[in-house]
């Protein structure tokens, strides 16, 4: 019945992605193991603290076709969460920093959520605040209007606003469903020219996944990911398979983009290290970009908290 219900919020997904585009915000091969940053509620659900490092190279050797300036698109993001058992709720943060040529987006944010039990799973709901900071450098641009106001401005300039967000997420034993918004000020950055207006559009998140097990020492989980800036929408899915909770490795396709092959491996006695490597490569629109991107993924999870002292009970299937 789960799994008849799963497959259905799947399919919803795979229509939903009828516009397909670029988005405001950066996206994430492996983005299954990089939750925290897209949903606050999150924080604390797994009852272990964790801390992840992802980094990003996109269209690595890409580089201006006028002079050569500007170069790939590059995304460095760092999470941490951990559960409060007392309190029944966790909190996490992030740190992002993402650069675009002459654009570069730094943001940190951190989260609070509360968990409710509920069946044999358990939902929570978060909320994250923070600051997010703009840099632009002028400098770089090749304007075709002399009197274009942004002339004024010499060099790199910065900006920085409130952000916030908020989202909902529910852990099951065998299947997790996520839906978040950020950017919900919309925060708006004019670098001092009054009529001037970039501001960052709220964007959902959905995302999904279902463990199928094959056998004790095998699972494989299809996942899914979209992201919407309400004008623009980005879809991800596939499916990773993971042999005794030790190495995994699957393919994922980025609709009207790029397929990628994931791989990956817990290391140390507890396997709370991983080490996670994504490849990317364009199947769309090749010509005006390189077509290769790559993503490394480092994780630790700390074998007991910090915060409650619950001792964690691991299984193949489930985190509790």
């Amino acid at each position: 019945m789960v799994q008849s219900r799963v497959l259905r919020l799947f399919g919803f997904f795979i229509l939903f992605s009828s516009t397909v585009s670029a988005q405001q915000d950066p996206e994430f091969t492996q983005f299954m193991f990089n939750k925290m940053y897209y949903n606050p509620a999150y924080a604390g659900v797994e009852g272990i603290t964790q801390f992840n490092l992802l980094v990003r190279s996109k269209w690595t050797g890409y580089a201006s076709t006028f002079d050569g300036a500007g170069g790939a698109p590059n995304t460095q993001v760092f999470t941490m969460n951990a559960p409060i058992y007392k309190l029944r709720s966790g909190f996490g943060a992030y740190l992002i920093n993402d650069n675009l040529g002459n654009l570069n987006n730094l943001s940190f944010q951190g989260s609070y959520a509360y968990h409710f039990a509920i069946k044999e799973g358990k939902l929570s709901l978060g909320i994250n605040a923070g600051f997010f900071s703009q840099s632009i450098d002028f400098s770089k641009y090749r304007p075709s209007d002399p009197n274009d106001p942004l002339l004024a401005i010499i060099g790199m300039d910065t900006q920085v606003r409130f952000d916030m967000g908020a989202g909902a997420y529910y852990q099951g034993k065998k299947f997790y469903v996520s839906a978040s918004v950020n950017h919900l000020m919309s925060p708006s950055f004019n670098f001092g020219i009054e009529n001037l207006r970039n501001a960052l559009q709220p964007t959902l998140f959905l995302m999904g996944g279902y463990d199928y097990e094959v056998s004790y020492n095998l699972i494989i989980t299809p996942s899914l990911m979209v992201q919407s800036d309400f004008n623009k929408t980005l879809v991800n899915f596939g499916a990773l398979a993971r042999f005794n909770e030790k190495f995994w490795g699957g393919l994922t396709y980025k609709y009207q983009e790029s397929m990628a092959l994931i791989l990956g491996m817990s290391l140390l006695k507890s396997k709370a290290l991983e080490v996670g490597y994504g490849f990317d490569y364009i199947v769309h629109d090749q010509e005006a970009k390189q077509p290769t991107s790559h993503e490394i993924r480092l994780g630790y999870s700390l074998p007991v908290s910090s915060f409650g002292g619950k001792k964690v009970i691991r299984t193949p299937r489930f985190r509790h």
